[in-house]
């Protein structure tokens, strides 16, 4: 159930089992606040993947989903765009290969509607954090738990063409990898009028009923981050450090924005989610070197996140553990991020497929990035004390097993446990039948 990055990717996993599988996406039948395509797969927030070095949690976490043969993040280097040292795609064509993979696939039935209760036999909930008002209310009562929520915004996507490239300009950070990224270098004077207009812009209103609810914390409005202090920017989104102006000077805050296609046609305003009205989006973000005359495609927006609390609920197979045949994967289980979504769907996958062929679901080891995850999801082993203070989980490092005899210097300790968790995942792929 649900068509997004979990579903799909669980979807094809399935398939490539041999084994049929019924894929549910309610859209265009009934589209949520953020999505703006039929596509599945689609990328709603930001187009990037995370880092693609190893010894990073989410470029390790890559290199543990090309060992287990993700379909998506093949895909996904198929249709990537330059950005430094990340993996960046463009969305239009990612997210049309993926659908075009799904409905070609002769062992996936793709089902155009709601799914409005949990069904009988093997399934998966991928849903996503955008699962509907309906659906929600079954699997709080399923559940057992009150769902937990928070609010998370979107950056505005602005056209090439309307930006002013002599004021921009094109650098990764520490020049590391294929420049993608435009730069825009704000000096002390130019950052402080954008601070203040940005703290005092106005912004959309929640709904009465959720007044009270907080922000994602590891997904803030770009303007409850200024609110933290007059350089809260500059130590965050905005932050210079890896770049020098022409003088060969650090800038005192910088402005990317990322391409969002191969064309270069769009780009997005790196962290820069935002709840402000539109009106004040296109005048507080104009004041920006580059940005005086942008045109906005997209603006940014506050849409709700649904998850549920994994650690009470979840096996470290993403099994339920009232029911066994029914697994959670994606953001809906409180994985954070795309490339969470992608490998929670993964395992599940896998594992659906196991427990179809009447095989035990596997486990993935702790010492993997993957693996960790799932522990630290499913509230066991070293996590288990944690049960009572979740929030969305995303891939770092710090979830893995400590080193027996970890090095001194901070690369190498990276460099060790990268080494050490596709060891461990080399060992356990090659006990599995």
């Amino acid at each position: 159930m649900g068509g997004g990055l979990a579903g799909s990717e669980a979807a094809l996993q399935i398939a490539g089992q041999g084994l049929s599988v019924r894929l549910y996406e309610m859209r265009p039948v009934k589209m949520t606040p953020a999505h703006s395509t039929d596509k599945l797969a689609e990328l709603i927030c930001s187009n990037s993947l995370g880092s693609m070095r190893t010894t990073r949690a989410l470029g390790l976490l890559k290199e543990e989903l090309r060992m287990l043969n993700s379909v998506l993040l093949g895909i996904a280097g198929q249709y990537s765009v330059p950005a430094g040292t990340g993996l960046t795609v463009d969305r239009d064509l990612f997210s049309a290969e993926v659908t075009e993979r799904i409905e070609a696939n002769p062992l996936i039935e793709l089902i155009r509607e709601e799914v409005t209760g949990i069904p009988d036999g093997v399934a998966i909930l991928a849903s996503g954090p955008l699962t509907s008002r309906v659906m929600t209310q079954e699997l709080g009562t399923f559940c057992g738990e009150d769902f937990l929520h928070f609010y998370d915004a979107l950056a505005p996507i602005v056209s090439a063409e309307s930006l002013d490239m002599e004021k921009l300009t094109m650098a990764a950070r520490y020049d590391a990898g294929e420049a993608g990224f435009l730069n825009s270098f704000l000096d002390k004077e130019t950052y402080l009028d954008f601070y203040k207009e940005l703290i005092s812009a106005k912004q959309h209103e929640k709904h009465e009923a959720d007044a009270d609810k907080s922000f994602f914390e590891g997904c803030l409005p770009v303007e409850e981050i200024a609110r933290r202090g007059e350089r809260s920017l500059a130590f965050g989104p905005l932050r210079p450090v890896g770049f020098r102006n022409a003088d060969g000077r650090r800038p005192y805050a910088v402005v990317q924005l990322r391409p969002e296609d191969k064309a270069y046609t769009t780009y997005n305003l790196v962290g820069f989610q935002t709840n402000l009205r539109n009106s004040e989006q296109e005048r507080v973000f104009r004041m920006i070197p580059g940005l005086e005359r942008a045109e906005f495609l997209r603006h940014g927006r506050l849409h709700r996140n649904t998850y549920i609390e994994a650690p009470r609920l979840i096996k470290p197979t993403l099994q339920f553990i009232k029911m066994d045949d029914l697994f959670v994967s994606g953001q809906l289980s409180g994985a954070e991020g795309y490339l969470s979504a992608i490998a929670t769907g993964l395992v599940a996958g896998i594992n659906a497929s196991q427990l179809s062929k009447g095989k035990e679901p596997i486990t993935l080891p702790p010492e993997t990035m993957l693996g960790a995850l799932l522990q630290r999801m499913a509230g066991k082993g070293e996590f288990a004390s944690l049960q009572d203070c979740y929030s969305p989980t995303k891939p770092i490092l710090a979830l893995l097993p400590r080193l027996t005899d970890p090095p001194r210097s901070k690369e190498d300790r990276r460099q060790a446990y990268s080494e050490r968790s596709l060891e461990a995942l080399k060992d356990f792929l090659d006990t599995l039948d």
